[in-house]
């Protein structure tokens, strides 16, 4: 692992740009290690809490709220971006071209960090995957920090007394895209990659070279493992000398680990080998099984006994709003899928269900076409009820091949499906769009949905 020469050198100016979560805690850990901090977001002052703002200007760090001036970008001496900020936005643009170096969060921490980090990416799956190795390091005595995209920025480790034994990493395209020399995993993992984000990126191919770029400082005594079902993973070769590792739902040639006859089966090169049983194993759906079996082939290069894994996949009962039950209501099964904020995710989750499906969908579109979801729906959905920003063009895709109908707001979606669902049918949150049009983020569109199906039980 590459790590700065000098851990205590820092750049004397230093400009974050976005106040999310990660944005916060890199602009507070620069200011402890003597760098003097501009923050610059977009939003005004009214949307943050006063007692950060307070915060942060107490502690010597410069606000710029409310814009982007072209000056503060030209005059400082390194950037760090936050994920939710385009890389293409003009004043980066400009700074770039001036020769200011642009990096991301996770960048600036990899600078610093001294602990072996496992990093998951993809379009699906990635919370869940990071969450079930840390759970199963941990039944093996490990210290583990989980981190990144997760929600809990990796400035925040590097802050500490870093002494876990390892990072389990969630990294987004958005935080790949701003990695330069210093991010270089132990173990990287691609689950999957499929069109999402294209209202950020050129296009697909573009999004897919962001995923790439999780193993481009890797090499020898590194780990690389993709998910051999992916048609675009399963073309990737090594690179840089780093061992690279497949899986899939079923074995096949060259495959590392794979799913046979209920258990999960690994076979390392050194000719280390294990088997899983998937008896006590309960989430849904093949991308589920798949995320299982990238969890397992991580902890088995890891050298993790047998028994922590099969104590971990035995206990582990998946995370909110990934297809999460909520309710039965009258013989109808409500579930809450708001996480699947893309199209493949919404296939997937259609997929996970034998019984007809009323789908809840809608939000803020992301530039991909709907016709794959359609396709997938055919014969699975009774009725698709739409709301927020994308129902215009959900509704088009749709059009007569599935009946469609349109509403309002949350509580309007779940009486409507619920009047339109029968015994037996399952009505599923699967928006395949961002939340962003109605709700903060998905958590919140995913507790207002249980909130109305808690309403709609309630009235009878």
């Amino acid at each position: 692992m590459k790590v700065a020469e000098d851990q205590e050198k820092i750049e004397k100016n230093i400009l974050v740009v976005g106040l999310g979560d990660s944005g916060l805690a890199t602009a507070q850990w620069l200011v402890t290690k003597g760098a003097s901090v501009t923050v610059s977001e977009k939003r005004d002052e009214p949307n943050f809490k006063r007692s950060v703002i307070d915060d942060l200007l107490r502690k010597g760090v410069k606000l710029e709220l409310g814009g982007h001036k072209l000056e503060t970008f030209t005059n400082t001496d390194l950037i760090v971006v936050s994920p939710g900020v385009s890389l293409t936005v003009g004043p980066l643009v400009s700074a770039k071209k001036k020769g200011i170096p642009v990096i991301g969060d996770v960048e600036l921490a990899c600078r610093y960090i001294k602990t072996s980090i496992i990093a998951v990416t993809g379009t699906n799956g990635k919370t869940t995957v990071v969450t079930l190795i840390g759970d199963i390091l941990r039944k093996a005595g490990k210290e583990v920090f989980i981190g990144g995209n997760i929600g809990n920025p990796l400035i925040n480790y590097i802050a500490g007394d870093q002494k876990a034994d390892y990072v389990a990493l969630e990294v987004s395209s958005y935080q790949l895209d701003a990695v330069k020399d210093y991010f270089s995993p132990l173990i990287s993992v691609i689950l999957n990659v499929s069109p999402d984000h294209l209202d950020r990126y050129e296009d697909y191919n573009a999004y897919r070279r962001s995923k790439e770029r999780i193993f481009k400082n890797q090499g020898p005594g590194q780990g690389l493992i993709i998910n051999d079902d992916d048609i675009w993973l399963k073309k990737l070769e090594p690179v840089n000398d780093v061992t690279m590792y497949r899986y899939g739902l079923e074995s096949e040639k060259n495959r590392n680990a794979f799913i046979d006859n209920g258990c999960v089966f690994v076979k390392l090169p050194d000719g280390d080998s294990i088997t899983v049983s998937l008896n006590n194993w309960t989430l849904p759906g093949n991308h589920n099984k798949g995320n299982l079996v990238a969890a397992i082939l991580v902890s088995a290069l890891l050298k993790i006994p047998l028994s922590a894994i099969q104590l971990g996949v035995d206990e582990f009962r998946g995370l909110p709003h990934r297809i999460e039950f909520v309710d039965k209501h009258k013989g109808v099964e409500f579930y809450n899928d708001s996480k699947a904020t893309n199209i493949d995710a919404a296939i997937q989750s259609i997929m996970s269900f034998s019984s007809q499906i009323v789908l809840i969908a809608g939000g803020r579109h992301k530039g991909s076409d709907y016709r794959p979801l359609v396709e997938s729906a055919f014969g699975r959905i009774k009725v698709v009820v739409l709301l927020g920003e994308a129902s215009d063009i959900l509704a088009e895709s749709f059009h007569t091949k599935i009946p469609w109908i349109k509403v309002k707001d949350m509580d309007g979606a779940v009486w409507t499906a619920f009047n339109e669902a029968a015994e037996g049918d399952v009505v599923l949150l699967a928006p395949a769009c961002s939340s962003f049009d109605m709700f903060n983020d998905y958590k919140q569109r995913g507790d207002i949905f249980k909130a109305a199906v808690k309403r709609l039980k309630g009235n009878g």
